[in-house]
């Protein structure tokens, strides 16, 4: 780049914030207003099996494109990716993180829509938002991913409720108004009385979210048997609070096994994961410059 006078803008005011070392890297993405955009495009409500399984081609696109993102979780329209406590992904640049997240997961989205919205064409474009997340061990992570997992169980219980009494003739505000102070065990069992609906028989994706991470299997993409074990990247619906998961799968983080020697019991729990949450505010009075640079696009 030429000097010039001008280039005082970029030596004195532009910081490039690094990560911090030896922690894993969480990128959170969340679909913004899609409440409106999931009206406007007509999704089924509670859950739109189309709308939940185009989320996961994006995350499945992610993997494939990121290398260093170990596993992602997902639910509604909502997904984080878990990069390697030793990655040096754009040196660790915190911008660079999120930016290059959000935008390849959005330019995705819009790329498969009609691969799972075939006769509806998309009335505005979807957008997302994004932020980052660094944790320190194993122990956090898996707590993190819990966290999510409990998460997406409380509201799409609540919401599998409360769709149930507005399709039955309530107002929105009476729904609201007879889940409110409602516990877990209220309403298992206002929708087996009300409306002969069994919870737990509801698809596993809806109730337990979806992870997205590589398997070792022993087939090619036929599905015909192979001698050596390779990487396939996999969707699954499984429980990620419980030790099952991750006793099975103790490559995807590395250093799992360090965690289930310890049996679990340096878990510190979803207020202690919050707390690594914090958002960096941008300085009052001063006028914000955001700047997007293409990627590869010589490619």
């Amino acid at each position: 780049m030429a000097n010039s006078k001008y280039e005082y803008v970029k030596r004195e005011f532009e910081f490039h914030r690094h990560l911090p070392a030896s922690n894993w890297i969480v990128v959170r993405i969340d679909g913004c207003h899609f409440h409106r955009f999931s009206e406007l495009h007509a999704f089924e409500k509670p859950n739109d099996d189309r709308a939940l399984r185009l989320m996961n081609a994006c995350a499945t696109s992610m993997l494939e494109k990121f290398p260093d993102i170990v596993i992602a979780y997902g639910v509604s329209d909502e997904y984080s990716f878990v990069f390697r406590e030793k990655t040096e992904f754009y040196k660790r640049r915190e911008s660079k993180n999120i930016s290059l997240c959000v935008s390849y997961f959005t330019i995705v989205y819009g790329m498969k829509w009609k691969d799972f919205f075939p006769n509806n064409d998309l009335k505005e474009p979807p957008y997302f938002d994004g932020r980052v997340v660094c944790y320190p061990n194993i122990n956090t992570i898996r707590d993190y991913l819990a966290w999510r997992q409990v998460d997406c169980h409380i509201n799409n219980q609540y919401n599998t409720c409360f769709w149930a009494l507005v399709k039955s003739g309530k107002t929105e505000k009476e729904a609201h108004q007879a889940l409110k102070g409602t516990s877990s065990k209220d309403k298992n069992k206002l929708l087996l009385q009300q409306f002969q609906v069994n919870y737990n028989d509801e698809p596993a994706m809806f109730r337990k979210g979806s992870t997205v991470y590589r398997d070792k299997v022993k087939t090619d993409d036929c599905g015909n048997p192979i001698k050596r074990t390779r990487e396939a990247i996999t969707v699954s619906n499984f429980d990620l609070i419980g030790p099952e998961f991750w006793e099975n799968h103790q490559y995807i983080l590395g250093e799992a096994s360090d965690y289930l020697c310890l049996g679990g019991k340096e878990k510190y729990g979803y207020e202690y994961v919050k707390k690594f949450d914090n958002i960096h505010r941008l300085p009052y009075s001063n006028w914000t410059i955001v700047r997007i640079s293409a990627c590869q696009f010589d490619q």
